[in-house]
């Protein structure tokens, strides 16, 4: 049985080994930094935190291997404030007509933009290799978890959602945008400036140039990766457009990854969240759902067939007890289809 739980501290030694498969600014793979993470997390489902500084960190556990973290999703509350605005590149198009020689060109060109008061974001989704696919729906589990979230605490949470895609790297996890453009501005390799650019944006501001940048100056390997999205991506990619995402025209300034955005109350998922009271019982051939109970102040949360009636949202016996619940308990419940 795979459940989602808001992370805890004894969770920090699977944590990290979950961040070193990816090692994203998001989910760095430095115990300090996670250490720091988790707290921070704690703070947030306990609303210790500003709205605005609040980071919600939920892992993956495989019930039958000792509750082993498998895979981890975050919520930020808000991802751009006056001390670290949200950063990106505006892609957009500028025409040139040439009378004399009878030529119109048209150029892809880059604009860096910031956001001070910025939406949510949804981050730090990875799932070990070994629990994709199988039909567990582990990666929808981990998902969509943060949307059950969102709905359930919609006060917390601004009105447009981002989601940053990565787009694919080079085998030894550089980014040819940034090799091409990042670096060239800025004197940094791009591990270092990812690192730097966790507690730090200024560099960005004061060095990447304010005025527009055409991407055909770049080699057309770097420009071959603008907005595409990674092939680890493209499953997430997919559930973000049917849910009601959009691409947003704009991507990441690092490694070139498309934005997709919007409106929190138009998302399907945080649309659909109901109520109920939860009961084991007989779900035939229901669709699935997530199903999730308060725990503490936290959650804790799984993927399962669920027969909703009425108030009531019947699961199998094996799921209630997983999620540690009696019948009759107040429940979330969120259809995946």
């Amino acid at each position: 049985m795979l459940v989602v739980r808001d992370v805890r501290p004894h969770d920090l030694d699977d944590l990290l080994a979950v961040a070193r498969h990816l090692d994203s600014v998001n989910l760095p793979a430095e115990r300090a930094l996670l250490a720091a993470l988790i707290e921070r997390s704690g703070r947030s489902f306990a609303g210790r935190l500003p709205v605005a500084a609040r980071e919600y960190v939920f892992v993956l556990c495989d019930t039958e291997a000792g509750g082993r973290v498998v895979g981890t999703s975050m919520i930020h509350a808000q991802h751009g404030t006056p001390e670290a605005p949200h950063v990106w590149f505006e892609v957009g198009s500028e025409e040139r007509c040439s009378t004399a020689l009878g030529r119109r060109l048209s150029h892809q060109v880059l604009r860096i933009g910031y956001t001070f008061d910025g939406p949510t974001e949804l981050g730090g989704l990875i799932l070990l290799p070994e629990y994709r696919g199988g039909g567990r729906r582990a990666g929808k589990l981990l998902s969509y978890v943060r949307f059950l979230y969102i709905g359930a605490h919609r006060d917390a949470f601004r009105d447009q959602l981002l989601a940053e895609l990565l787009p694919p790297f080079e085998a030894d996890g550089t980014s040819l945008l940034w090799e091409h453009l990042g670096r060239r501005f800025t004197g940094l390799a791009y591990a270092e400036a990812d690192r730097r650019s966790r507690d730090d944006k200024e560099f960005i501001r004061t060095l990447f140039p304010e005025g527009p940048i055409y991407a055909c100056l770049l080699p057309p390997d770097a420009q071959a990766v603008i907005g595409q999205v990674g092939p680890a991506t493209r499953g997430v990619e997919h559930m973000l457009l049917e849910a009601g995402f959009r691409h947003a025209g704009r991507i990441d300034p690092f490694d070139g990854g498309p934005h997709l955005m919007a409106r929190t109350d138009d998302v399907a998922p945080v649309r659909r969240l109901r109520q109920a009271r939860l009961e084991a019982g007989d779900v035939g051939d229901a669709a699935w759902a997530v199903v999730a109970r308060r725990d503490g102040d936290g959650l804790v949360a799984a993927a399962a067939p669920c027969r909703t009636e009425g108030e009531g949202a019947w699961v199998p016996a094996a799921v209630l007890a997983a999620l540690g619940a009696d019948g009759g308990r107040p429940a979330w419940v969120l259809p995946m289809a």
